[in-house]
């Protein structure tokens, strides 16, 4: 596969779970779609019929929790970041995710599982040649105390990703991926979201993360990790981050040629970047890339960690609101 050409799945998929919000049972199904389609979600399970939703940063409705997207009827979906990190980081250009719920899964809080959904369902070229965005000149949002660029990179797409939080437990950590299905693999997609026991209380009177469990969640308290089984990478915090903008950049709509740098970011940032971009039609065109500039030789990411206390704010669990 040259990869050239622009992909979707051989077959349907399907993993089943709960809403991390919701703590609900949702089934989700992964399945092919035409050339040019882009990620479609379809909500089943409804009274009505069932509605669909591209999804694009204009179909993005909320950021606060996670990634819901809908449209002028209200949600359809919500956590779409995690399948559609998967779908981007694995090179799927168009595929049709069907939910029975209000919810991506959260399955064990990465995107393990829908990357086992991809391989399970194969990867099949389409005709038509791959299409990317490619960035032409540096665009930049600052919310408070975070900071988010996108800038030229002609290379493909590298995420440059630093969080900071007050908890020792995490400390700063950064880490940088040069993304192809190898690395993503690899190096992010394990990654588990994370949050602090000290906001459980407060997001669940509010009515969030009631499905949150140390099963899909890295948990810390004010000092120490409380998962038994451990880290499945020193900074997976930080990875998670990387394996969030991912998702959340891939609602440009077609792979970006660029780089992609947050400090202390989260979706609400990641969107505002991609709407920044977007909006500005002198920043970014569409181009045809040839195999050869796919097929970028795969770097490992690079990361460091400093776990003593940081200095930027307070620690915002990633199944949480945003704190900017």
């Amino acid at each position: 596969m040259t990869f050239s050409r622009q992909t979707t799945l051989g077959a349907q998929a399907t993993v089943t779970g709960v809403g991390v919000h919701s703590g609900k049972p949702v089934s989700l199904t992964l399945g092919p779609a035409p050339v040019d389609a882009g990620y479609i979600f379809v909500r089943t399970g409804l009274e009505g019929p069932d509605r669909e939703v591209q999804a694009t940063t204009k179909s993005v409705i909320a950021t606060e929790f996670a990634t819901v997207l809908g449209d002028r009827e209200g949600p359809i979906v919500s956590t779409a970041e995690h399948v559609l990190a998967a779908l981007r980081g694995m090179g799927i250009d168009n595929a049709t995710i069907e939910v029975d719920g209000p919810e991506v899964p959260i399955m064990d809080g990465s995107a393990a599982a829908f990357v086992a959904a991809i391989d399970q369902a194969g990867v099949v070229e389409q005709g038509a040649r791959r299409r990317f965005i490619q960035v032409l000149k540096p665009v930049q949002v600052a919310i408070g105390d975070s900071f988010g660029e996108l800038r030229p990179h002609a290379a493909g797409f590298r995420a440059e990703i630093e969080i900071n939080f007050n908890n020792p437990a995490i400390g700063r950590q950064s880490f940088v991926l040069d993304l192809n299905p190898a690395s993503f693999r690899r190096d992010v997609a394990r990654a588990r979201t994370f949050g602090c026991m000290n906001d459980v209380a407060r997001l669940w009177s509010a009515g969030f993360a009631l499905g949150a469990s140390f099963e899909n969640s890295v948990v810390f308290d004010d000092t120490k990790l409380l998962n038994t089984e451990g880290l499945r990478y020193a900074d997976e915090c930080a990875r998670h981050k990387v394996l969030d903008a991912v998702g959340d950049l891939a609602l440009a709509g077609l792979p970006i040629l660029g780089a992609y740098r947050s400090v202390r970011g989260g979706h609400k940032l990641n969107n505002e970047v991609l709407k920044a971009l977007m909006a500005d039609r002198s920043a970014w065109k569409i181009v045809e890339a040839d195999a050869v500039s796919v097929q970028a030789p795969a770097r490992r990411g690079r990361a460091s960690a400093d776990v003593t206390s940081g200095v930027l704010g307070g620690l915002a669990p990633a199944f949480g609101p945003e704190v900017s």
